[in-house]
């Protein structure tokens, strides 16, 4: 087997980068994996509470789908907020009693983050709307003009899997 040199070298904490390529990393959904509450939906302090398992299970890493402030339209892959944690799923001090207990098991979080989408109720895009076009911060988004003659027909024949257009027309 050929060890890249980058993976043979230590960080500054001692620790080897190239881990992850033997680490058993177990992928936790938190809607669906522990209800802290009763309420019906899974959330950070379940999965708090369920890591001592994942640990004697043989987990080295815990990788969590998206669980920060989203309209849910795209099972929170839709982020309005990288900053806030969805109410569902508990708070900003649940999140972070997750990363310390899972530390002090000796396990290591992955945090599932997609930076190249975000909701249409993200900051970032709503102002792009009152921008305008030809600003910086619209450059951020795929603005494409409608056919037709005034513009009101989609620009092209794509599909939405998450119902609704795939386009919306916009100022």
């Amino acid at each position: 087997m050929t060890q890249h040199l980058a993976d043979a070298l230590p960080t500054a904490t001692g620790t080897q980068p190239g881990w992850w390529r033997e680490a058993v990393i177990y992928q936790v959904y938190p809607r669906s994996f522990a209800d802290s509450n009763g309420d019906g939906m899974g959330d950070l302090e379940g999965v708090r509470t369920r890591l001592p398992y994942l640990k004697e299970l043989g987990v080295d890493a815990v990788w969590l789908s998206p669980f920060y402030a989203s309209p849910q339209a795209d099972a929170g892959y839709d982020v309005a907020d990288y900053r806030a944690i969805d109410p569902m799923f508990g708070s900003l001090h649940d999140a972070d009693a997750v990363i310390r207990e899972a530390h002090a098991l000796g396990l290591r979080i992955i945090v599932d983050l997609v930076p190249n989408h975000c909701s249409d109720q993200h900051e970032w895009f709503k102002q792009a709307l009152r921008e305008g076009p030809g600003s910086p911060l619209r450059e951020r988004f795929h603005f494409r003009p409608g056919r037709g003659a005034g513009g009101e027909l989609p620009p092209n024949d794509w599909e939405s899997i998450f119902g609704g257009p795939a386009w919306t027309r916009v100022a």
